[in-house]
């Protein structure tokens, strides 16, 4: 029974995901309930670094998490988890129970402190919220008959909290007639009080950057966030505050077993040392408290506004949200990766909180296609230059250029710390443009003339196959041609660059014009090939099944780009692909199948080994028949 349930609750938590994103009890905040305080409070600056996000970015993200949430819950539950140290060996362990039956009677206490154990229950200023006679596992009570309370209040800021100081909340809930305080013995049972703490505010760093006109040497950046910079270094950590959050009830009544609750949800499962059974679980659901929404506490506030909101909360819903704060398996990235994991997380929720969920569920559905093509378009790139014989036909500088573009976006990635996973995936397209180098040319180490007497020189010198054909003066001639029209454009886009926008220094410029350059006018880049295929009057050396599988990837993002918000710069890009793809197109239909021609393997479709063998024989023939008629004779 316990198979069949855990079998069960992975496919729900997959199916379900995306409803109980737009549906969550109210947790999620709406222009009519988020409090509306310090807006303005933000950084300005940072608000025009932050880019919209890439909506290919957002939906994988929703898909990966779908794949950690049915991992997580199928991976742990293949065997037993760790045993309970505090259980003799070989002892039988016995299924527990909740301390609160169902439709307990229940007061609610909420205190409010600087100090992390509580412990003034005697001060009525710390007593936030008190609420009696909640019923567990109640549903349809409340204002909006769902089992929710809320509660506004706002809170005098200590002078300790305004310079980085913590808040905490204190969580009580006791059955009904009992009080959280230890030193009232007759009010207080142990068995009867469910504690829970957690911090209100919300550390984060804030990165400055020096950017300025490098020829002026002036900066639009508010003054104030320039002296904090000289004053705090390039990383400040300031605290930041949420006005929402949920206090979730789990109305759970599973017999868990001790030690053999499965991760993560055993972080939150709390046994009683002597009873053996367990405490109710108390949530504190932020999920839907948007990064952009935290803003800073600093002298200027006095107050800070809390609206706390008590709802009932299901197991399997608690279980998908205790999958999305897991970060276990990620324990070897930096904590930076974790902030900015975070901020694309924010993505994937207002794309669900604002998106039609017909088109969301369209969206997913042509995300897996999109997937599925870039893995095979990947895959065949791979096949087709490792079984490559023959460079006939191939732009040879039109893969080193790729590979100077892979070097330019990693350098630019890195000088700009973005995400982790990003810098990682952008490293492996470069080795893998470097592995194409190997194919296209011949590299080979000079051992004689080494460099400083000591590392073997690299040479690279062009293939036969490539020099003996017309394909190199084709090359040539095409970027020949190409040079006469990127050259101004490059020249025109760096002196743009440097008069108008902003920079850290002279490497940043320059990385941040070769990459902007690159980015607006890089699709150029695939037209020597078109005029290659021009000149040969052929296209039976192109990779087609990866041009293919690409050519629908850009299809599909032509179908998001005007759907999802995203910049125009993009949409126009995925415009232009087509164009060149179409091109593609035409050159195949006007340059017909001819058997003759060598493919993309080396090989055509006429046996060259039986032609040689047939015009042998017919020379022989002919030399035969063209003998005198005495020596005719003599044969």
């Amino acid at each position: 029974i316990q198979r069949q349930d855990a079998l069960l609750t992975n496919l729900s938590m997959c199916f379900v995901y995306f409803w109980l994103q737009v549906s969550s009890n109210g947790t999620a905040a709406t222009d009519g309930q988020t409090v509306q305080t310090a807006e303005n409070a933000q950084d300005p600056q940072q608000q025009q670094q932050q880019q919209a996000p890439n909506a290919w970015q957002v939906i994988k993200g929703v898909l990966f998490r779908i794949f950690i949430i049915w991992a997580i819950s199928s991976w742990f539950r293949r065997g037993p988890s760790t045993p309970d140290p505090n259980t003799p060996a070989g002892a039988p362990r016995v299924p527990s129970r909740n301390l609160f039956p169902k439709n307990t009677l229940m007061d609610l206490y909420v205190y409010v402190s600087q100090e992390e154990v509580f412990s003034d229950f005697n001060n009525t200023e710390t007593l936030f919220w008190f609420h009696r006679d909640l019923v567990y596992g109640d549903w349809n009570t409340g204002e909006g008959e769902d089992g929710c309370y809320q509660h506004d209040k706002e809170l005098d800021i200590p002078e300790s909290v305004q310079h980085n100081g913590s808040l905490y909340i204190h969580i009580y809930f006791t059955k009904s007639g009992f009080h959280p305080d230890p030193k009232r013995k007759g009010q207080y049972r142990r068995l009867s009080t469910v504690h829970s703490t957690r911090m209100l505010n919300k550390f984060k760093r804030r990165k400055f950057l020096k950017t300025k006109n490098l020829l002026t040497g002036e900066t639009e950046a508010d003054p104030e966030m320039i002296k904090r910079a000289e004053s705090h270094g390039p990383v400040e950590i300031i605290s930041h505050w949420h006005p929402n959050l949920t206090i979730n009830m789990v109305d759970d009544h599973t017999a868990w077993v001790k030690g053999s609750v499965p991760p993560p949800l055993d972080q939150y499962v709390k046994f009683d040392a002597v009873s053996g059974d367990y405490y109710p679980i108390v949530y504190f659901n932020d999920y839907w408290n948007l990064q952009k929404d935290y803003y800073p506490i600093n002298d200027t506030l006095t107050k800070l506004p809390l609206r706390l909101t008590y709802c009932p909360l299901s197991l399997w819903r608690w279980q998908l949200y205790a999958a999305q704060n897991a970060r276990s398996p990620w324990n070897f990235l930096p904590e930076d990766t974790y902030e900015q994991s975070d901020e694309d997380q924010d993505s994937v929720k207002v794309a669900l909180l604002e998106t039609n969920p017909y088109l969301l569920g369209l969206t997913i559905i042509v995300s897996i296609v999109h997937s599925i093509f870039e893995f095979l378009a990947f895959k065949n790139d791979i096949q087709f230059w490792n079984s490559r014989q023959s460079l006939e036909g191939l732009s040879v500088r039109s893969i080193i250029f790729g590979v100077f573009q892979s070097l330019v976006v990693l350098l630019y990635i890195l000088d700009n710390e973005t995400n982790f996973v990003v810098q990682v995936s952008v490293f492996i397209g470069l080795l893998i443009d470097l592995w194409k180098i190997t194919k296209v040319m011949d590299v080979k180490f000079d051992r004689e003339n080494k460099i400083a007497g000591i590392i073997p020189r690299l040479v690279f010198s062009d293939k036969s196959t490539y020099v003996e054909s017309s394909t190199k003066i084709y090359d040539d001639m095409a970027f020949r041609y190409l040079s006469w029209l990127l050259y101004p454009l490059f020249g025109c886009y760096a002196i743009y660059s440097l008069l108008y926008v902003e920079h850290k220094g002279w490497y940043s410029w320059i990385l941040s014009m070769l990459y902007g350059f690159l980015l607006t006018f890089g699709f150029i880049t695939m037209t020597p090939q078109l005029f290659i295929n021009y000149k040969m009057k052929s296209v039976a050396h192109l990779p087609w099944r990866m041009l293919t599988y690409k050519a629908l990837n850009t299809f599909i993002d032509d179908l998001f780009a005007f759907v999802i918000k995203m910049p125009m710069m993009y949409r126009i890009g995925c415009l232009r692909d087509d164009v060149v793809f179409f091109i593609y197109l035409y050159q195949r239909w006007i340059y017909r199948v001819d058997p003759n021609r060598v493919n993309e393997y080396g090989t055509s479709g006429v046996d060259h080994s039986q032609n040689n063998t047939a015009d042998t024989a017919a020379a022989t023939t002919a030399a035969i028949t063209n003998k005198p008629e005495g020596e005719k004779k003599n044969d």
